[in-house]
């Protein structure tokens, strides 16, 4: 049906890439790109030794280039872009969709890799007063470019993985299903797998620990409430797992639920840890190594977070020895007809499953299979309107019906018990 070109061949892009490959009717033409060629052509050759129809071709790019990539994009001629890079380059590579022409998915937000970069932290300390939340990444960047999607008759998809991503599509849902009006949702992300390492984390480790070691946030009556980090933690039993402890984050699908679901009144998200790798974490903190910016070692510059990233395991490299399950989903309270009521929406995942089938943990398959849903949307023209939007502003049913189809299905209970 057409061609598309994946940017980035990590943990999440592996899995996307096998699932595009397994969708061959949809995307019967793949080109896989990314700054380390030799790792697109392993996965291309592992895919023709499995028997995919797709054609599978491989281009070594620096996505940190619009010049280059844009000679990628009309060197491929593809129908959509879908980009799993890293957030950093998220600018670049919408620039480039825009310069060719051609429809772009992402599944997060764009953030700074130099925080400290004059520019930008001038641009970022001004939104912290306006919005009220101190997170490094947000939507505002990649909204900027509505008038020029739009304009160009182009449609870009923000946060086709899971959360943000699947748990948007879970609320549009909601909405359109079971309420009349949404005032409450929770989203809770609990990764009930151990992989045996004394500390490592389930994706990009430079993003993930930003994230987690940055102050919390949630929005409430029309505005962000912002904690310390790991400041409010909660217990929940998860079905799958069992119990965890689980604590406030703030999630870039807050932003966006915040914008589109109307008559919202609080939305938080939470994320489970154990204690072993919070003391880790907050260790590596207190002697600077989560720290992004650049110190002289010997005479060269280097990142502290970005070093750490080359000593801890590769995320890919999870998948063999990590078991157990995830449960990430959506408790939303609300009103229909009058009255009441709560729905609970979720999904379950078991990290050995995901091994057997495409040699990936559980945390890079809920991302990577909807990052493949949302570019078969835009592909087949499901999901296909001009500017920039995140994905809980489109008809959630065909989506929820592929997650059904392709390996994520989903569960709603009905009266769940609610996080306090």
């Amino acid at each position: 049906m057409g061609k598309i070109l994946v940017i980035g061949c990590g943990g999440v892009a592996s899995v996307a890439i096998q699932k595009c490959a397994q969708n061959a009717g949809v995307f019967d033409e793949i080109c896989i790109a990314s700054r380390t060629v030799e790792k697109c052509d392993a996965l291309k050759v592992k895919l023709e030794e499995k028997g995919t129809k797709a054609k599978i071709t491989t281009e070594k790019v620096d996505a940190d280039n619009t010049e280059e990539l844009i000679v990628l994009i009309k060197k491929v001629n593809p129908k959509v872009v879908l980009n799993l890079a890293l957030p950093y380059q998220d600018l670049t590579i919408m620039d480039a969709c825009l310069a060719c022409g051609v429809d772009y998915v992402d599944t997060a937000n764009y953030e700074a890799e130099d925080t400290e970069d004059p520019k930008w932290r001038a641009i970022y300390e001004e939104r912290c007063k306006k919005e009220g939340f101190t997170a490094y990444f947000d939507y505002s960047w990649q909204w900027k470019y509505r008038d020029s999607y739009k304009n160009a008759g182009l449609t870009a998809i923000l946060g086709s993985g899971f959360d943000p991503g699947v748990t948007s599509v879970f609320s549009a849902y909601a909405l359109k299903h079971y309420f009349d009006e949404i005032h409450y949702i929770d989203i809770l992300d609990c990764n009930g797998g151990d992989h045996g390492y004394p500390f490592a984390t389930n994706f990009n480790p430079e993003i993930n620990l930003r994230e987690v070691s940055a102050n919390g946030s949630y929005w409430e009556n029309g505005k962000w409430v912002e904690t310390k980090p790991m400041e409010i933690k909660r217990e929940y039993h998860f079905a799958g797992v069992g119990k965890k402890d689980m604590y406030l984050l703030h999630h870039e699908e807050i932003e966006s639920l915040a914008q589109n679901i109307p008559g919202v009144k609080r939305i938080r998200f939470f994320m489970t840890f154990g204690e072993s790798y919070l003391t880790h974490m907050k260790c590596l903190e207190n002697v600077g190594m989560l720290s992004t910016a650049p110190i002289v070692y010997e005479g060269r510059e280097i990142v502290p977070i970005q070093f750490l990233k080359a000593l801890l395991p590769d995320p890919a490299s999870l998948g063999p020895r990590t078991v157990g399950k995830t449960n990430i989903g959506c408790i939303f309270t609300g009103i229909k007809d009058g009255k009441e009521k709560s729905v609970y929406i979720y999904n379950v995942c078991d990290h050995q499953e995901c091994f057997k089938e495409v040699e990936s943990q559980a945390i890079s398959y809920t991302t990577g299979v909807p990052a493949m849903i949302g570019a078969m949307m835009v592909m087949e023209g499901i999901w296909k309107k001009p500017g920039v939007f995140n994905v809980e502003e489109f008809d959630p049913d065909p989506f929820m019906e592929a997650l059904n189809k392709w390996g994520l299905p989903w569960e709603v209970e009905e009266n769940p018990v609610l996080v306090d």
